[in-house]
């Protein structure tokens, strides 16, 4: 795989400051991909242990609040602290917060009773929830930082190319958690996950320099809330984005299918690992898919608002399509993967756009302040996935994504212009 600075077509001289960064962007992609494996295998692990445990719907979703609600935190405060110390320091410490939380998860006694337990997991996972945002929110902010400046291309491109491998991963990682539960039990899986963490850790201390990411100028606390109208609209939309995904992904759809068309835990593990890894290699094509529609060129506020009216609309199939009596099975599947298409271009061109907004000595803070508001619409989401689903069925869960959606696609139109530089798409051709 070539790397950002290999990428910009010649922007970046050749020499050691090229390999320089071309090993940079390596690290933080390896240890982001490593993370994301050991993210998507926990939330498989415990959706499925304790629905085994017979766990309802609203309590399975409370198991997951902590985790979103410090992911808000920490995006918030988290990158105010990488613009001050380099996003080395964040990455490392979001990957010792991930070791930690799985170690203590496996120590939970199953001899506790039904709160204690929920209280105790809710506790690990919120953990999770800071280590998991620390190590996003670095890993999103190094890219800024590694592309050369002008390279609206190249910055497409390689955001697009870590995001949807990470997603590819998190899928895979949901397969990894149902065959490390099924060949260790809950416990063992944990620690195995543990210490292959604890692995990527010592690479990356050994590996990045300290400085990647670190502003110029030392950034007051004050400035963690965005004085950007494009970042704080586009973080509105977010929030709305993955809401809409996440009020049928938690709880609702996987529930759905085990206990409504009576899939088996590892149908159900299989399927939402196939359509993560399915929307992050969309994700990261999306500079090929949309090249015709942007005319070779970085996407704007137009197409982001057309992409997030066409996923309400698709998203809008799947309820319809159950009320007048289509096969649950086909409808299920068959809109879920339009969903996941279409959800996929949204995302890309939003994580595309938040750096595009993005002063790079101050990247971290914008994407920090951005990503927590990612972070509010997984919250909302998760939450009211459980509440929908017990209250009245999946139907009603992606009747809230369809509003959820359209929110999205009706704040973009607010958005203000991408200030360019006048890369093109055609530039970097994509092909590997």
């Amino acid at each position: 795989m070539s790397a950002p600075a290999a990428a910009a077509g010649g922007a970046v001289a050749s020499g050691a400051g090229s390999t320089i960064s071309v090993r940079n962007y390596v690290t933080v992609t390896a240890a982001y991909w490593a993370f994301t494996l050991t993210d998507g295998a926990l939330r498989m692990l415990v959706l499925l242990h304790f629905n085994q445990l017979g766990y309802t719907p609203v309590q399975l979703a409370f198991l997951f609040l902590l985790y979103e609600f410090f992911g808000i935190v920490t995006n918030l405060v988290g990158g105010w602290v990488a613009s001050r110390t380099g996003v080395r320091f964040t990455l490392v410490f979001g990957l010792v917060l991930q070791a930690v939380a799985l170690a203590l998860l496996a120590a939970l006694n199953p001899a506790w009773g039904a709160v204690a337990s929920v209280a105790y997991v809710m506790t690990c996972q919120a953990l999770s929830g800071i280590a998991k945002d620390l190590t996003k929110m670095s890993a999103k902010s190094a890219v800024k930082v590694l592309v050369p400046k002008g390279d609206d291309s190249g910055l497409f491109k390689w955001v697009a190319v870590l995001t949807g491998s990470k997603n590819a991963l998190k899928g895979a990682g949901f397969f990894v958690g149902g065959l490390l539960l099924t060949m260790f039990g809950f416990r063992g899986a944990l620690l195995t996950m543990a210490a292959g963490v604890a692995v990527v850790l010592l690479f990356v201390m050994l590996t990045l320099p300290a400085s990647i990411g670190q502003a110029k100028r030392k950034s007051k606390f004050s400035g963690i809330l965005s004085n950007s109208a494009g970042i704080n609209r586009l973080s509105l939309a977010r929030l709305a984005l993955f809401a809409a995904r996440d009020v049928w992904f938690v709880v609702s759809v996987p529930v759905f299918l085990a206990t409504v068309l009576g899939w088996s835990f590892a149908q159900v593990g299989g399927f939402m690992a196939l359509w993560v890894i399915g929307y992050g290699g969309v994700q990261g094509a999306s500079p090929v898919l949309l090249r015709v529609a942007t005319g070779g060129k970085a996407p704007g506020p137009g197409l982001t608002s057309a992409l997030g009216l066409a996923l309400a609309a698709v998203t809008a199939l799947i309820p319809v399509g159950l009320s007048i009596g289509w096969p649950p099975a086909v409808t299920m599947l068959g809109g879920l993967g339009l969903f996941g298409a279409m959800f996929a271009l949204n995302s890309s061109v939003h994580s595309y756009l938040v750096l595009a907004y993005s002063e790079a000595d101050q990247v971290s803070m914008s994407v920090g302040f951005y990503y927590m508001a990612n972070a509010c619409g997984r919250l909302l989401g998760t939450l009211l996935s459980g509440v929908l689903y017990q209250q009245a069925g999946v139907v009603a869960s992606l009747w809230g994504a369809v509003v959820l959606a359209a929110f999205a696609g009706g704040m973009a139109l607010l958005l203000p212009p991408v200030q360019a530089d006048g890369g093109s798409w055609a530039d970097v051709k994509g092909e590997e």
